[in-house]
């Protein structure tokens, strides 16, 4: 993400303050070496199991994992007719897994000829992450998809005077937020829960996965579905803002003023 969208070098428009031009089209392809261990399950197999996998980076698209074919258990792999095109990559492949009397239908994918600009595509697979039972880094179980080196998530106690405004009417109000910066992304401000005024609340079914926060809850306001959310048990990388709501900000009015004395 942080190569791909804006302001990373590879995305579409990546800004002009710089001393350098990149001389390539506005779509662009960067593959490396991702450093660990990585393998997946499907229908109580492993389907891939991989030292060797690289990271495609691509303008505006999360960064995907190629699996050498060596390493991918084409036993339990059957293509298809599906084809599709791309105008960077070539034509792509798909493969169906069949495992545990199960199958995962195009779930699997790959560039038997790809384009001469992205020759080194050829001979890897790529998976989608969401038919797969279970993704592994190294031994420890990964959600989302996997964590992109380039990527950072960074929290910050801030005094800064936060309110949280909705039609006027103030939902959330706090001098001790904190501040939350990832790259790509805005800030945003998480609010602890007690200076949030949760009886406006409701909790929603939504729940979504981020590899480097964790898993989200979300909460409606009167007119503005999932306008908030938290992390109640976040990763590492993000545990200060446990306990803590953000608030989505075209949902709301998120309004700030420099800590007192300043």
């Amino acid at each position: 993400m942080t190569l791909t969208m804006g302001p990373g070098p590879l995305a579409g428009s990546p800004g002009d303050e710089v001393n350098f031009r990149i001389e390539g089209p506005k779509h662009r392809l960067f593959m490396h070496d991702f450093p660990r261990r990585v393998h997946a399950r499907f229908g109580g197999e492993v389907v891939f199991d991989t030292e060797r996998g690289k990271l495609l980076h691509e303008t505006g698209l999360l960064p995907v994992l190629y699996v050498p074919e060596d390493d991918v258990r084409t036993d339990l792999l059957e293509r298809t007719d599906h084809t599709t095109h791309c105008p960077f990559k070539g034509d792509a492949a798909y493969w169906t897994i069949r495992a545990g009397g199960r199958a995962a239908e195009n779930a699997v994918w790959g560039y038997p000829e790809p384009l001469p600009e992205s020759s080194w595509l050829r001979g890897y697979m790529a998976f989608y992450w969401g038919p797969m039972d279970a993704w592994y880094d190294e031994d420890e179980e990964v959600h989302g998809h996997l964590r992109d080196p380039f990527h950072r998530v960074d929290a910050r106690a801030t005094s800064r005077h936060v309110r949280v405004l909705l039609n006027g009417e103030v939902v959330a109000e706090t001098g001790r937020a904190k501040l939350l910066s990832e790259t790509g992304l805005p800030n945003r401000f998480y609010i602890p829960a007690e200076d949030v005024r949760r009886e406006l609340l409701t909790r929603s079914g939504k729940r979504t996965v981020c590899p480097y926060k964790g898993e989200a809850t979300y909460w409606s306001l009167d007119g503005a579905e999932n306008a908030a959310w938290s992390y109640e048990e976040p990763l590492t990388d993000a545990a200060k803002i446990g306990g803590h709501l953000s608030f989505d900000h075209e949902a709301v009015t998120v309004e700030t003023e420099p800590p007192p004395g300043t």
